[in-house]
């Protein structure tokens, strides 16, 4: 599995088997068959609800902890130093496999600062290997970081061909910062998979749809996060490296971007207002 390299040394498989919305009873299962296909990167999150069962897949797998990244997310009810510290020994517990790889901040709302510290303090203790943000904007991670003692390794957020981020994906890498891309095929939305520029280019390579999206995230520096429970759509989700997508096929893809998120905005004030009440319900 080709690798990125982290900030702070530690390397990143660049795909990595997502368990959102896997239910609980399914997702043991389905994190050992990702294995078994190939993957070595495993995405959960505290809201997931299934961190347990992600380590449960991890050792069915047989293969090695030392081989597997595992990367979770602190919930935003979470947040504040002493929350933060608790839900990570929670976390800790649940997925039972002696350290997470990533710890992500799960969105940039309520008190980030103090669940920083607490991150900071637990990659320093040696149980996480590093340490990160999901859904900030640019400017927000930098600021996260310069003002900390850490700069965040990654940010995860929604990058598809029909929003390509590339002002927010250049500025965190020019920072060191991996993107890594949720939400990779617009969660099926908007015809993606019928789209005719997509799929002339997934014919001229032999490839699906799915793959040249994959591979186009890939040459662009970003991590790709996807999810099936179907082994072999594992399977084809993971064969995307023995081709390249040349400069046509790139300015193709480039044309399909609409500049906005097309699954939920962080930057809407109502949304935030919206995300309080989801959250705490109030």
């Amino acid at each position: 599995m080709q690798t990125f390299t982290l900030n702070n040394g530690v390397q990143i498989p660049v795909l990595g088997f997502g368990v959102f919305q896997i239910p609980p009873a399914e997702t043991a299962q389905a994190v050992a068959e990702a294995i078994k296909a190939g993957y070595r990167h495993i995405d959960t999150a505290q809201a997931y609800m299934n961190e347990a069962e992600v380590g449960q897949g991890v050792k069915q797998s047989g293969v090695a902890r030392e081989e597997i990244f595992i990367t979770s997310k602190v919930w935003v009810e979470n947040y504040g130093y002493e929350a933060a510290k608790a839900s990570l020994d929670r976390s800790l517990s649940r997925l039972d496999c002696g350290h997470i790889d990533l710890m992500l901040l799960h969105q940039p709302f309520n008190d980030i600062y103090g669940a920083w510290r607490a991150l900071e303090e637990y990659q320093a203790a040696g149980k996480i290997r590093a340490i990160g943000v999901s859904n900030f904007t640019a400017d927000r991670v930098i600021d996260l970081g310069i003002f900390n003692k850490v700069m965040p390794a990654a940010d995860q957020i929604e990058i598809n061909p029909f929003h390509q981020q590339a002002a927010q994906v250049d500025t965190l890498r020019a920072e060191g910062i991996v993107p890594e891309a949720w939400g990779p095929f617009a969660e099926g939305k908007f015809g993606i998979f019928e789209n005719p520029v997509l799929a002339a280019i997934a014919k001229k390579h032999g490839k699906s749809i799915a793959q040249i999206i994959t591979r186009w995230l890939i040459e662009r520096g970003i991590v790709v996060l996807a999810k099936s429970t179907k082994p072999a759509r594992m399977a084809e989700n993971l064969a995307v490296f023995d081709f390249t997508l040349d400069d046509d096929d790139k300015a193709q893809i480039a044309t399909l971007d609409v500049g906005k998120s097309q699954i939920i905005s962080h930057t809407d004030p109502a949304m935030v207002r919206q995300f309080k009440e989801w959250v705490f319900g109030v």
